[in-house]
């Protein structure tokens, strides 16, 4: 394992530019192969290192986020799915906030474009949603990438520790009122 690690970053050295746009697109072809964002911004850090590791993170999640934007709607069946997911996890008419969204993409197990589906709710336009985006993924590269060697070292008990404690910190920040639509309040039954 320790010669292939060594021979892929050895490979890497030589690509010069086309490591990152490999990397970038690795960020694209991650939801086809069911990898974490978790462990590709990890890798990032490992491979380029904090900063830029952390740059092509950004830019590899952010159009990843864009590209879902793009073909969800192309999808009837997939956002169905998402949509039942977000009733299934939230309340029905609850929305996550942006701050909120980008706690909870720290969180490892939570579903990266089930969050971002949360962001299209709340976002009026593609401008809005790119804002929103870009502030939601902005923590995930950073911490995942710079601070990926120090969570790797995490036990599992400690790992659950640090997920419900972000949990708990983004129920803190959410919206602290409830909206209630008349005929919900008031059912009848015919």
């Amino acid at each position: 394992m320790g010669e292939t690690a060594n021979a892929i970053l050895a490979w890497l050295e030589h690509q010069e530019a086309w490591a990152p746009l490999l990397f970038i697109g690795i960020h694209l072809l991650r939801p086809f192969l069911f990898l974490p964002v978790m462990l590709v911004c990890i890798t990032g850090g490992v491979l380029f290192g904090p900063i830029a590791g952390s740059a092509y993170s950004i830019i590899g999640t952010m159009l990843s986020s864009l590209l879902f934007y793009r073909t969800i709607r192309l999808v009837p069946s997939g956002l169905k799915k998402l949509k039942f997911l977000k009733e299934k996890w939230l309340k029905k008419h609850s929305n996550l906030t942006v701050k909120q969204v980008a706690i909870l993409r720290l969180v490892p197990f939570i579903h990266f474009h089930l969050l971002s589906y949360c962001l299209l709710e709340i976002s009026a336009d593609f401008k809005e949603y790119t804002k929103s985006s870009l502030f939601a993924n902005l923590p995930l590269a950073v911490i995942y990438t710079s601070v990926g060697q120090w969570i790797t070292l995490l036990s599992i008990p400690m790992m659950i520790l640090f997920s419900g404690a972000l949990i708990g910190f983004s129920f803190m920040v959410r919206k602290k009122y409830e909206v209630f639509l008349w005929r919900d309040f008031f059912q009848t039954n015919p």
